[in-house]
Parts: structure tokens; sequence; C-alpha cells
């Protein structure tokens, strides 16, 4: 491997490691009734930066996608479509299990199916098949183009009511209660819906398909032409999700068309930032905390779930760890929201601590 591509894996483990720190940050305030704004999600329509932080990681699986696939390139289609369903069948039960945990008195009538592990999965499954049979830049283009048109027309076409877009009127419910049952779909918004519904999934597997050929043209280009190209690209696709949000709003949990253009828009953008200060700039010293995070992606990103989840099964007087620690430690140190704010850090910094000794210690976990 080259030193430019070694530097440029550098910029994406960074690119990896900012999205799943921010990740776990939004997962685990202190209290969900005391956020800053930014670190909540839109209540609908629209996106705030917490909304960001799911689609890029999407794009941060196409961008690997692109230099792991490389590898499999010469190797038969069997043994290709064994190892992607062996690894989507792997992180689809991980999903489930982290959901389970830890598995005493699973209530499996209203167990939810679906979940972030569950999405990343199936995205990468379709993404995967796609790539692997559609070679060209502009057959996946092409490709990517259907897939948002296509469910844009799915959302107008298979709605219950007068607003294809509304909570209780959009083809995703519909879908999703027919396939799963309401019994087994998030209830976070009053009713049975999940944001990571099988029909939402379609449009996520474009995201993936994004970041896959961002990380070709990250093979391709030249340093100063790529941030440029990035830039542009990303700035392009920006604008175009805007003009289609005139007709086909942009919603992170309908995950329309709209929010997969603008999202990954920004995601390059942020790359082409991000290369320029790595590669070209040569300013590196501040990124070691997000390349921890960026090495064991995945296992960190399961242990801050597993980790909330344990503070749940020990009590301290009439709370679980998790309130209490809120509620007599970091309450006291500032107001209700940042104290909120600054459990979630620490939390992040918990899970980076493990990360930095299993970096140190030269333990990578990979699926």
């Amino acid at each position: 491997m080259s030193s430019l591509q070694t530097e440029r894996l550098k910029s994406l483990d960074v690119f990896r490691g900012m999205t799943v720190a921010f990740m776990i940050l939004v997962n685990t305030p202190g209290s969900w009734s005391h956020l800053f704004s930014p670190l909540a999600h839109a209540d609908w329509h629209g996106y705030t930066p917490t909304d960001l932080v799911f689609p890029f990681f999407l794009v941060a699986v196409g961008l690997s996608m692109s230099f792991s696939f490389k590898k499999y390139s010469t190797q038969p289609a069997k043994e290709f479509y064994i190892k992607v369903f062996k690894r989507t069948i792997l992180i689809f039960l991980i999903g489930m299990g982290m959901r389970a945990f830890p598995f005493t008195n699973v209530d499996w009538e209203g167990f939810r199916i679906l979940g972030v592990l569950q999405r990343i999965a199936l995205a990468y499954f379709f993404a995967s098949i796609i790539i692997r049979n559609i070679t060209s830049i502009r057959s996946l283009l092409i490709s990517s183009g259907i897939i948002l048109f296509g469910y844009w027309a799915l959302l107008l076409l298979f709605s219950t009511g007068n607003d294809p877009y509304g909570l209780e009127t959009n083809a995703v419910l519909r879908f999703d209660l027919w396939l799963l049952g309401g019994s087994h779909l998030w209830q976070g918004k009053g009713i049975p819906f999940d944001p990571e519904g099988f029909l939402s999934t379609l449009p996520s597997v474009a995201s993936v398909i994004a970041g896959y050929l961002f990380g070709k043209l990250i093979q391709t280009k030249k340093q100063i032409d790529l941030v440029a190209a990035l830039f542009l690209i990303g700035n392009l696709l920006v604008i175009s999700g805007y003009a289609w949000d005139l007709v086909f709003p942009i919603n992170k949990s309908l995950w329309t068309s709209s929010f997969v253009l603008v999202t990954s828009g920004l995601g390059a953008v942020l790359m082409a930032f991000l290369i320029y200060i790595i590669d070209i700039k040569n300013k590196d010293k501040w990124i070691e905390p997000f390349l921890v995070f960026g090495k064991n992606t995945l296992f960190i990103y399961v242990l801050s779930i597993l980790w909330v989840k344990t503070y749940f099964q020990f009590q301290i007087g009439d709370q679980n760890t998790y309130s209490w620690l809120y509620s007599n430690v970091f309450q006291h140190i500032g107001s209700d929201k940042f104290g909120s704010f600054l459990f979630a850090l620490a939390h992040v910094a918990g899970c980076w601590i493990v990360g930095y000794f299993m970096d140190k210690k030269k333990i990578y976990i990979k699926i």
C-alpha cells in the first residue's frame, strides 16, 4: 500500500472515529429531558447535527468498502457472497443481542427487531450486491438514482392519507406494520413507528454507495484535486438535496431521498476538510483521540450501548446507577443540560480509554 493510501486510510479512521464518538455522545445524555438542541434529533422534518451522525456512519461503511473490496474483486462470486452474507447476519444478530442484553426477562412479544446495527447490516448487504454486479461509476450513479426516485414513488403511491410524509400516514409505517406488527416497532413517537424500518432502509443503501464512490475518488485523485472534487461534489449534493426538499422533505426518520443527498454531501465536504488538514497541511497532532475510535469502531459502539445498559442492572438506593450518577454527580457540576452533557462526555471518555488500551495492545476487532 502506498504512503498516500496509508495517509488517506488515516483520514478515513478519523472520519469514522469522529462519527462514532459523536454517536456515543448523543446516545448517552444524563437525561433525555435535558439536552442542548444540537444534541437532539429533529422532531420530524428537518435535521440537526445529531441527525448527521448515522448517515455519516453509513458513508463511512461505503468508504471502507471501497478499500476492502479491492482484495475481493478476484475472488469467485460464491466466496464473496458467503463473506457478505455472514457479515450481514453477524452484524444484524449483534444488533438484536444488544437489544436483548442482559438476556433476562426479555419481552419477546414486544421485542423491537430493528435498530442501528440492523440497518447497517442490511444497507451493507444490498450495497455489496449492487457494487459487486455493477462496477462502473456511471452505472452505480444510475442505480442510486433509481433507488432514491423509486423510494419517493413508493411513499407517494402507498401513503394512507393526504400527507405522504406524515407520521401516521407514510408508507414506511404502513409497510412495517404489515411486515412486523406494531409490537415489534419503536414506540418513541407515541405510536408504533420505526426510524430504522425495513422500507426506509432502501434509500440508506444509496448512502453506502455514496461513501463507496467517494472512496474510489479518494484512491484515484491526488491531494488538492481530490479536495476540490470532494468539496464540489459535496456542495452539489447538498444543493440538490435542498432543492428536492421543496417537494420531498428532508427527514431522518423516513430517511428521505433529499436527506440522503444532503447528508452524503456534507459527509463529502467533511472528508475533503480532513484530507486537506491531515494530508496536505500535515496538521495531525489533534487526530489521535479520533484514531482510537476509528480503529475499533464497531466494537466501541457496541461497548458503549452494553455499558449503559449495565448501569440499569444495579440499584443505588431507589435509583438505578445511570440515574444516580446523573442526579448525584453530574447534575451538581452544572445546570441540568450541562450536567447531562458532561455525563455523556464522561461516557465517551470511558469508551476512549478502553479503545486506547486496545490500540496500544494492537487489538483490532473486525467482522
